[in-house]
């Protein structure tokens, strides 16, 4: 089995819970794969330059100037530290982008209607489809080496476009999984899954289908990053990944958290 696991930026702006999860990364028999986002650090260095992070459903707007200081934090400090403390604990990682060896191509979001208003997203990226070259992936997993990739695409022109990682994570592993590889994809992050009330975590949802997934956002219990985070998990599971568990980084390797059905 190859695992797909994704880390998300308010675990990556926490040394304590990332050394944490690196090490139960780290620890995980076989070939394997982390995404990881780094969004908390991304806005805290707009605000820190005088502008103000846009969100739309738990995507990032990005103009020109904010796709230099994403791709500066996600691809840059984020994916350097990581891979260098995965190096530490014994795992042969490799930090890419989309743009390294041509692995992930995205075509530029076009603008959407949200609550009736049209949104431009900027340089915003998705994944097009067979955008993920297995070939290139599996020479580095069948020669031990863990990929680890920032959120950063690019579209083949020049361009650099800034990808959602719960996206990146999914077509990373629907791609694997057309490989006729056995894959497990893994949401990780600061709760302990998916929610009924995001303020009690023991609220979790142990399971959840995407009938229930959608009747739980026309309800606004499940909102903001969580949906594309469940958008991404259900198309993943569509397209033949084994499965989907969203959980809290310190529950990696023990099981617990959502499971999606």
């Amino acid at each position: 089995m190859v695992r797909v696991v994704k880390i998300g930026g308010n675990v990556i702006d926490n040394p304590q819970l990332l050394a944490s999860f690196l090490a139960d990364f780290a620890a995980i028999p076989g070939q394997k794969v982390l995404v990881h986002g780094g969004g908390v650090m991304a806005s805290r260095m707009q605000q820190e330059l005088g502008m103000e992070p846009v969100m739309v459903e738990g995507r990032r707007v990005t103009d020109g100037e904010t796709l230099r200081i994403v791709t500066m934090v996600y691809a840059g400090w984020c994916n350097k530290s990581i891979t260098a403390a995965l190096q530490a604990k014994s795992c042969n990682a490799i930090g890419l982008s989309g743009c390294d060896a041509n692995i992930i191509t995205a075509a530029k979001r076009a603008p959407k209607l949200v609550n009736g208003q049209e949104v431009d997203y900027g340089f915003v990226g998705d994944v097009i489809s067979s955008g993920v070259d297995g070939h290139t992936l599996k020479l580095f997993l069948d020669n031990g080496i863990t990929p680890v990739f920032c959120a950063i695409n690019h579209d083949g022109r020049g361009n650099l476009l800034n990808t959602n990682a719960d996206t990146i994570a999914q077509s990373v592993a629907v791609c694997l999984a057309k490989e006729e590889m056995d894959v497990q994809l893994i949401y990780c992050f600061e709760k302990a899954g998916v929610l009924m009330d995001k303020d009690d975590e023991k609220s979790l949802i142990r399971q959840l289908s995407q009938k229930d997934f959608l009747s739980l956002k026309e309800q606004g219990k499940v909102a903001d990053g969580m949906i594309p985070k469940l958008e991404n998990a259900f198309k993943a599971i569509s397209e033949g990944v084994r499965s989907v568990r969203i959980c809290h980084a310190q529950n990696l390797n023990n099981g617990t958290g959502t499971i999606l059905e």
